[in-house]
């Protein structure tokens, strides 16, 4: 979501907000995660199994960063 930048209040204490910054990483995992056809089909019927498959995903991605 874009902020209005008319309408934007400023923090009480004049630090800039930072909760757009930490929300960039999660967009960024999401999309990552939409790379695997098992998590964006969910093919899995019970909720355990798509957790598994989700933490799959993250540990793969982690993987490929760490291999860099």
């Amino acid at each position: 979501i874009a902020p209005n930048r008319k309408k934007r209040a400023k923090t009480q204490d004049g630090r800039p907000l930072r909760r757009y910054r930490r929300r960039w990483k999660v967009e960024r995992l999401f999309a990552w995660l939409q790379n695997f056809r098992r998590l964006v089909v969910r093919y899995e019927f019970h909720a355990e199994n798509f957790l598994a498959m989700a933490q799959l995903g993250c540990i793969m991605i982690l993987l490929r960063l760490i291999m860099r």
